[in-house]
């Protein structure tokens, strides 16, 4: 329903039924990265997203996600992706370079393929912190994967 009379507003689409995604979970940190893809994959499994229709690839690290981003990207058998990690927060400068890097080539290869990518990569100060956000922002992810993916489609139609 619009806001404004005479006014089309898209709606928010949170059915994945039909809907393929991929995942790509980095190992580093793994436990955390772990809860994070459980709670995703669980959210995507109640919005409708079929098991067949689901992909997981893991790589070693953060810095390593935008790449495989890209080829399920540029292969056409997804309709939204989904990026997973945990960086946290040690006593060197190395904490700002891969949560810039990582977050930046994201939302490049969005904006570069027009696939939608849910950023998922935790940046956190400690691994309490950590703990606390990766089962909501796993369900987060997939909301907002299903979401965009619906809306791109609206768009082109």
């Amino acid at each position: 329903m619009s806001r404004f009379d005479n006014v089309y507003e898209y709606d928010n689409n949170l059915n994945g039924t039909g809907l393929s995604v991929g995942v790509v979970m980095s190992r580093f940190n793994l436990p955390v990265c772990e809860g994070l893809l459980s709670a995703c994959i669980a959210e995507l499994k109640r919005l409708g997203v079929a098991d067949d229709d689901m992909a997981i690839a893991t790589v070693p690290g953060a810095l390593e996600i935008p790449l495989v981003l890209q080829s399920m990207a540029q292969s056409g058998k997804f309709d939204a992706l989904v990026a997973l990690g945990a960086v946290i927060r040690g006593d060197t400068y190395h904490f700002e370079v891969v949560s810039n890097d990582a977050c930046r080539a994201i939302m490049e290869l969005q904006l570069h393929t027009g696939v939608p990518i849910a950023n998922g990569i935790l940046t956190c100060d400690t691994d309490e912190q950590a703990e606390v956000r990766m089962l909501p922002k796993g369900t987060d992810c997939a909301q907002a994967a299903i979401e965009m993916a619906n809306l791109q489609k609206a768009l082109t139609q």
